[in-house]
């Protein structure tokens, strides 16, 4: 019944916990308890299988909580209040999903303690293996889940809450990669997913698109020695079509529905560098556009760099230094974009000191390792 990789609990687990949200018990209290009814059920079922795992699961994990909450008067009455299930289903199980996010998104809780919450609660995952992906002691990983917990004991949604927060949360999964075992740009994307289905908010179909485009080039991103390959060197043969066509129509969609945001217009841009064949097909001038309609929507210095690339593809790489200057120089890349840009521009003294500066400050090994080797290239 239970597979080794405990795949068939760690789906069903989120499933359960939404049914006891929907119910009424607050987030920390239903979490607890569903993870009590997942260990009952690792010691139970390879000798009792039961018909119906979910609703065995639910069975039990209500019962664990309603035992913790009060008397067994109070429990009797919350039961006869709110003990009708209802039947399972693909919607139902969309909506479980959005409720569960936003719960865990929740904005008492900082950044870290969110991935991590909805990590363990919405996307099933052990602590072990968050731990595992975050390159921390598993120890440390329990803390921060417990701490999250401790926050959002007793609070319960009752309101639509910050579908802004949800999808920082999903994204910042999404760009933590995998290690290996545990994916979590796939857990990203699943999740995702699922929220789309389960919302008519065109941001969230716009983050989809944007991590189904991102995600069709990720075999291409590093060689097998784990080197960094620039956009522009990219084997585009390489690129998952079908999660870029797929990504391209999530998109339409979306844009149909002219409430444009960040997360949208980050797609139009992914999905015309994706459209080129080369990287000297590449329309600039269209991501040019859209960065200037992205520019309106935030005002974040990173867009600001970015934009700065596609000017200096446009004007040139001059009028793309000039853009470059008005972003504060603390923005993460921007010794690395002004070293691209005087590249460009010929100027390779200059080029190749901020190479240098820009690998001195990299935040990953392949980064630096990539900056320091474009550095050498300008040695005279």
């Amino acid at each position: 019944m239970i597979d080794d990789d405990g795949a068939r609990l760690r789906e069903l687990g989120p499933q359960v916990l939404g049914v006891l949200v929907r119910r009424g018990a607050d987030f920390a209290s239903a979490e607890d308890a569903v993870q009590e009814a997942l260990l009952e059920a690792v010691r139970r079922w390879p000798a009792e299988p039961p018909d119906n795992p979910r609703a065995w699961l639910v069975t039990v994990a209500w019962r664990k909580y309603t035992d913790a909450v009060r008397s067994e008067a109070a429990r009797a009455r919350r039961e006869e209040r709110e003990y009708a299930a209802p039947a399972p289903g693909p919607a139902q199980q969309a909506d479980d999903t959005l409720l569960l996010l936003f719960l865990a998104a929740h904005p008492a809780l900082t950044p870290a303690s969110a991935v991590a919450l909805t990590l363990r609660a919405v996307a099933g995952l052990t602590t072990a293996q968050i731990a595992r992906a975050y390159l921390v002691p598993e120890a440390t990983m329990a803390q921060r889940i417990s701490r999250a917990k401790a926050t959002l004991r007793g609070k319960r949604l009752n309101e639509p809450g910050d579908l802004g927060t949800v999808l920082k949360v999903l994204y910042l999964i999404f760009n933590e990669g995998y290690d290996g075992q545990v994916d979590l740009a796939a857990e990203a994307i699943r999740l995702t997913r699922q929220a789309a289905a389960a919302s008519e908010e065109p941001e969230v179909a716009g983050l989809l698109a944007l991590m189904l485009i991102h995600h069709a080039r990720r075999a291409t991103r590093h060689t097998d020695s784990g080197d960094l390959i620039p956009l522009a060197q990219q084997d585009r043969s390489a690129w998952d079509t079908t999660l870029i066509a797929e990504g391209v129509q999530v998109l339409q969609h979306a844009l149909a529905r002219d409430r444009l945001g960040e997360y949208q217009a980050q797609a139009a841009i992914a999905a015309l560098h994706a459209d080129a064949r080369s990287a000297e097909e590449t329309d600039w001038p269209q991501i040019l556009q859209w960065y200037d309609e992205l520019s309106a929507l935030t005002d974040s210095p990173v867009v600001a760099l970015n934009r700065a690339v596609a000017v200096g593809q446009v004007d040139g790489p001059l009028a793309g230094l000039r853009a470059a200057e008005a972003v504060p120089p603390d923005v993460p890349r921007h010794a690395a974009v002004r070293a691209y840009l005087h590249e460009r521009a010929g100027n390779t003294g200059q080029a190749r000191a901020l190479y240098a500066e820009a690998a001195d400050v990299a935040t990953s090994i392949p980064e630096r390792d990539h900056l320091t080797r474009q550095g050498a290239r300008m040695q005279p």
